[in-house]
C-alpha cells in the first residue's frame, strides 16, 4: 500500500506525482488508467490523440474533495504514460488517412487508384491491431484485480476493452454520453471508425445486452434505421425528446430514471465528452450545438448508483488539445469524478 503520511490533499499537486497530483505507483492503485493515443479515423477535426497527455496535465488543478465520493482518490488512481509506439502509429496512419477522406470528400473514386486501396487497407489493418492491444492491455489489467479506466483518443478506441471486460465480468450494458450514434456499418470505408464503435461492439462482444444512448443530436438514416430494427438491444434517448420532455414539465431526475430503467444490471459507461454542451469541449473532434451541463451527467450517474446498478468500467473519449486547455481541464474533471463512482461502486 502507498504510504499517505506525508501526502498533504489540500496542498498544490506535486508534478512528481502521477495523475491529480496522487502519491500512488501501479501497484498501489485500484484503478488503472490506460491511455491510448490514437485518433485515425476522425472525420472532422483532428488532437484527440494527444487527450490523454494534456488529461493528465490538466488533472493536477482537480481539488481532490468529491462530495459524493468521500476519499475515494485513497483507493488509488494510476495513469499509465501513453505508449509512444502507438502514439506514433496513430500520426503516420492518421496523415494517411487524412489524403484518402479528402480524395473522398472532393468526389474521388478509389476503384482504380492502388495508393488509396493500400492506404484503406493499412488504416483498417492498424486499427484492428489498435484493438487487439487494448484487449490485450485491460484484460491482464482485470486479471490482476485492477478496475480499469481507458482515456482515448477517438471514440474507435476501447472495443478491445469491451471485450475484455464482457470475458471477465459477463453480460453488461454500456450508457453512452454522445452527440452521436455511433451505429454506422462502417464509415469513409473505415470498418472500425469512431463513427462505428457501437455498431461494432454489438457485433463482436457476445456479453453486450443493451446500449443505452443518450444525448444523441447528430445521426443518419441508416443509424436511425438500425436504432428502431434493434429496439430489443439498443434504446436511445435523442437530445431533442428529452429537450422537449424537459420544455413540457418533465424533471431531470424523472428522465434519469427512465434512462436508468433501460439498463441491466452491471453497467459500463462510455461516455464521449461531445455529448456535453460544445461550450464545455470546443476543441473536440466533431462538436454539435445542444447536450448537457456536468451537473446533469454527474446527476445522472449518482441515480445510476443509487439504484443498485453495478459499475464496472469506463471510458473518456474525444477530448482534443487546445491553446488554452480549457477541453482537457473539464475533461480531467470528469474523469476524477468516473473514478471516483467506480472505486466506490466496487469496494
Amino acid at each position: 500500500m502507498a504510504d499517505l503520511s506525508q501526502f498533504d490533499p489540500n496542498s498544490v499537486g506535486i508534478l512528481s506525482n502521477n495523475i491529480f497530483g496522487l502519491p500512488f505507483n501501479e501497484e498501489d492503485a485500484k484503478l488503472v488508467l490506460l491511455p491510448v493515443p490514437w485518433e485515425v479515423t476522425v472525420s472532422y477535426s483532428n488532437g484527440t490523440a494527444r487527450g490523454p497527455e494534456q488529461i493528465f496535465k490538466a488533472s493536477f488543478q482537480v481539488d481532490l474533495l468529491d462530495p459524493d465520493v468521500k476519499d475515494g482518490w485513497k483507493k488509488g488512481f494510476f495513469m499509465r504514460e501513453p505508449d509512444k509506439h502507438m502514439l506514433l502509429r496513430s500520426d503516420y496512419l492518421r496523415k494517411e488517412a487524412e489524403l484518402y477522406i479528402k480524395f473522398l470528400t472532393e468526389g474521388g473514386d478509389i476503384g482504380d487508384n492502388q495508393f488509396l486501396k493500400k492506404t484503406l487497407v493499412d488504416v483498417n489493418t492498424g486499427t484492428k491491431v489498435m484493438n487487439e492491444w487494448v484487449y490485450n492491455q485491460t484484460l491482464a489489467l482485470l486479471n490482476k484485480g485492477k478496475l480499469v479506466g481507458l482515456i482515448g483518443g477517438d471514440h474507435s478506441t476501447p472495443l478491445g476493452y469491451y471485450k475484455a471486460i464482457g470475458e471477465k465480468k459477463g453480460d453488461f450494458g454500456i450508457l453512452q454520453i454522445d452527440a452521436h450514434c455511433d451505429l454506422r456499418d462502417s464509415y469513409e470505408g473505415f470498418k472500425y471508425s469512431h463513427a462505428s464503435i457501437m455498431y461494432n461492439a454489438l457485433n463482436e462482444v457476445p456479453q453486450l445486452k443493451k446500449l443505452v444512448q443518450v444525448g444523441i443530436r447528430d445521426y443518419c438514416e441508416e443509424e436511425l434505421d438500425f436504432v428502431e430494427n434493434n429496439k430489443d438491444r439498443v434504446t436511445t434517448f435523442f437530445d431533442k425528446d428529452i429537450k422537449e420532455a424537459q420544455f413540457e414539465g418533465e424533471s431531470w431526475k424523472d428522465t434519469c430514471d427512465r434512462i436508468i430503467a433501460a439498463l441491466p444490471q452491471q453497467v459500463y459507461i462510455s461516455f464521449d465528452i461531445d455529448g456535453l454542451d460544445p461550450k464545455l469541449c470546443p476543441h473536440t473532434g466533431t462538436p454539435v450545438p445542444g447536450g448537457f451541463e456536468v451537473a446533469q451527467i454527474f446527476y445522472l450517474f449518482k441515480r445510476l448508483l443509487a439504484s443498485g446498478r453495478q459499475l464496472i468500467g469506463f471510458d473518456l473519449n474525444e477530448v482534443s488539445t487546445s491553446h488554452d486547455e480549457w477541453d482537457a481541464n473539464v475533461g480531467a474533471r470528469v474523469l476524477f469524478k468516473l473514478c471516483n463512482l467506480l472505486v466506490m461502486n466496487n469496494e
